[in-house]
């Protein structure tokens, strides 16, 4: 359809200043985020991660700092968590029989051996070591999934190159070695984090 005709001209005379801008660049500048690629500890317009984790204040970035600690000391205890679920998975699988043995010769000693089987009845329901840790390794593959997405939500909170940010990591991560870390050596088994 041809509008050609129609009259543009106050279109002219509108103000499209609020439209002017290119995302989240617009305008006066005042909300858009600040990106350093260089180390810094100017917080004006810092966005940490998402461009809705904008640092406006010094409240939020107080606010925002102590979330970066809990998220540190969180990533600690989730891989204590984690080495304390591979031993107890540990513990079952080494309690439980390589292989089904025939022992039950009639229904007597099935009822009183169900009462003292290990690993919740293992030997009755046919399970044997290697369907134990088929099974776990399984669950161990998604918690491994979700530490490393967990460190790497971390790395990228630390590469906002802010030393704010960057202490605030490094408090939560000692922090949570602190509370969390004690049956653990210092040493890191991940490359980031």
């Amino acid at each position: 359809m041809d509008h050609s005709h129609h009259d543009h001209s106050h279109h002219e005379m509108m103000d499209h200043s609020a439209h002017m801008g290119h995302g989240d660049h617009g305008g006066d500048g005042q909300n858009m985020c600040n990106m350093n690629m260089l180390f810094t500890w100017d917080t004006n317009n810092l966005c940490i991660v998402f461009r809705q984790w904008h640092i406006s204040s010094n409240f939020s970035l107080f606010v925002s700092l102590l979330a970066i600690v809990a998220l540190g000391a969180g990533y600690e205890a989730l891989r204590e968590a984690i080495r304390r679920y591979e031993a107890a998975v540990t513990r079952r699988a080494n309690s439980v029989p390589r292989e089904i043995e025939s022992r039950y010769q009639d229904e007597e000693d099935h009822e009183q051996d169900a009462e003292t089987a290990p690993f919740f009845g293992a030997v009755i329901t046919g399970q044997n070591r290697d369907e134990v840790t088929k099974r776990a390794h399984i669950m161990k593959s998604v918690l491994y999934a979700v530490q490393n997405f967990y460190a790497f939500m971390i790395m990228l909170i630390f590469m906002t190159y802010n030393g704010w940010v960057m202490l605030a990591c490094s408090f939560g991560a000692g922090l949570g070695y602190l509370l969390f870390g004690g049956q653990t050596t210092v040493a890191k088994e991940t490359a980031c984090h």
